[in-house]
């Protein structure tokens, strides 16, 4: 294991046994450490915020921003516990809301094992929040599922990330590098598909449609998923508690008519909801992330 693996490593396990209202209250001063030394990303949220909420003052646009690294600070610390705890103290820290919305398409599913009958396949849309990760080990505790991630540049750091969103049933974790070919056998073999779908990858398989009024470059995975498998869309949200109360995780109704045949308005449609969500938690969606980066042939970067 390398020295940067280890270090990390030892710092999981020793956040698993600090309390969370601690590791809540210590979040506060070390998000506004953050603010100051994460100047790079200090100002992708501020222009983000500028671009999405023009209506908004330069004072009421920091309190936002301020508030997102506060709670991104928090979330990223919970790991240690989310990594570690058992699955009965992830179930009292992290709420599920009206599972029906999801468990309709699979009704008379046993938990575990993973039935491969005739349900229909479900994809739980998730955008990026700050508590998707509490939102999806969570949910791994009594449902086994699938999704994709990031390879990390460091092995040990990577398996690490692995180990901690696996250790619960028969979920499985596809890099993303390996296509979609593995979502759909996974998906064919009953594992609902955790998918988030609101990150600029670039200009293959996107198209360009409005995010709070603004020009985004947006996958149309999750429509053209949807056509292949036959999978109900399913939206999901977390949400962090104040004062490390913990999670509350709810479940959207299905959208219907999904996919209508016309990608570029399915894109604007899961762009809408998210924006609906985003007015009502602004401060903990990810305004760290170039959403704007890719932009139409001609227009200048956003970022300066």
């Amino acid at each position: 294991m390398t020295f940067a693996g280890a270090i990390t490593l030892i710092g999981s396990k020793l956040l698993a046994f600090v309390p969370l209202r601690l590791i809540a209250a210590v979040s506060g001063p070390l998000s506004t450490l953050g603010w100051w030394l994460a100047k790079s990303r200090r100002r992708v949220a501020l222009t983000n915020l500028r671009l999405c909420f023009p209506e908004k003052s330069d004072a009421e646009r920091e309190a936002i921003a301020r508030g997102h690294f506060r709670a991104y600070v928090q979330a990223a610390l919970e790991h240690g516990f989310l990594w570690n705890a058992s699955g009965e103290r992830i179930r009292q820290y992290v709420t599920l809301h009206d599972e029906q919305q999801w468990r309709r398409f699979r009704e008379g599913e046993q938990q575990r094992p993973v039935e491969t009958t005739n349900h229909k396949p479900v994809i739980w849309l998730c955008p990026h929040f700050i508590g998707l990760d509490a939102c999806a080990i969570r949910i791994s505790v009594d449902t086994s599922a699938c999704s994709i991630y990031s390879t990390q540049s460091n092995p040990d750091i990577d398996r690490m990330f692995l180990e901690g969103r696996t250790r619960f049933g028969q979920s499985t974790i596809i890099a993303r590098t390996e296509g979609v070919k593995p979502i759909v056998r996974a998906m064919r073999e009953g594992l609902p598909f955790y998918y988030l779908p609101d990150m600029d990858f670039g200009l293959r398989d996107s198209v360009f449609v409005p995010f709070f009024g603004v020009n985004a470059a947006t996958i149309t995975g999750v429509s053209r998923l949807a056509k292949l498998t036959g999978a109900a869309v399913v939206p999901v949200i977390a949400t962090q508690r104040p004062k490390g109360a913990g999670y509350d995780v709810r479940f959207y109704p299905a959208f219907d008519n999904f996919p209508s045949g016309d990608d570029v308005a399915d894109a604007r449609r899961v762009n809408a909801f998210i924006e609906d969500r985003v007015r009502e938690n602004t401060a903990q969606y990810l305004w760290t992330h170039k959403r704007f980066k890719t932009r139409p042939p001609g227009e200048a970067s956003l970022y300066g």
